[in-house]
């Protein structure tokens, strides 16, 4: 059992999802700036026809709520990253915001406010307490992705390429 399963109740997921590092330093920058306040956003990517996900874009959106608990989008930026990903032939891989001083988890709200399942949610913790083990250093920012069915919890590593690879 891993830590996050023992401590938090979520399972594991069987595919971790890949990240560019340039998406990964715009989602990484975005959160630094906008702390102490949530940042949130889209990952935008593909999906392999063996299901492998990588994320290669993130369109960073105006947190209008402007809160250090909880974030909303602002709804012309959200349609304008969705035709941008439409246009561009992505995939919204799913959202994501930061926890600038909590945890890579759900919080409680996060998990109540899910409206789609099929939907990866991914949380940036500024001050983890869960490692991102084996794929993130002990004590760096960690990024992980969480699918949210019926309150259950699943969990999928975010492995950033330092490289992009075709």
């Amino acid at each position: 059992m891993t830590k996050g399963e023992e401590k938090y109740g979520w399972t594991e997921g069987d595919t971790p999802i890949h990240i560019t590092a340039e998406a990964y330093n715009s989602i990484l920058s975005q959160a630094q700036h906008d702390a102490p306040v949530e940042s949130c956003g889209y990952a935008l990517g593909t999906i392999g026809a063996d299901g492998s996900i990588l994320i290669t874009e993130n369109r960073n959106l105006t947190n209008i709520d402007h809160s250090e608990e909880h974030f909303s989008f602002d709804p012309k930026e959200q349609f304008a990253a969705i035709r941008y990903a439409r246009e561009h032939g992505l995939k919204v891989i799913g959202n994501w915001h930061s926890h600038p001083a909590s945890p890579s988890r759900p919080s409680a709200e996060d998990k109540r406010l899910v409206l789609d399942p099929t939907a990866y949610y991914l949380i940036l913790s500024l001050a983890p307490d869960v490692s991102g083990y084996p794929y993130v250093a002990e004590g760096e920012p960690v990024l992980n992705a969480f699918r949210i069915v019926s309150g259950r919890v699943t969990r999928y590593p975010v492995i950033v390429r330092k490289k992009n690879r075709n």
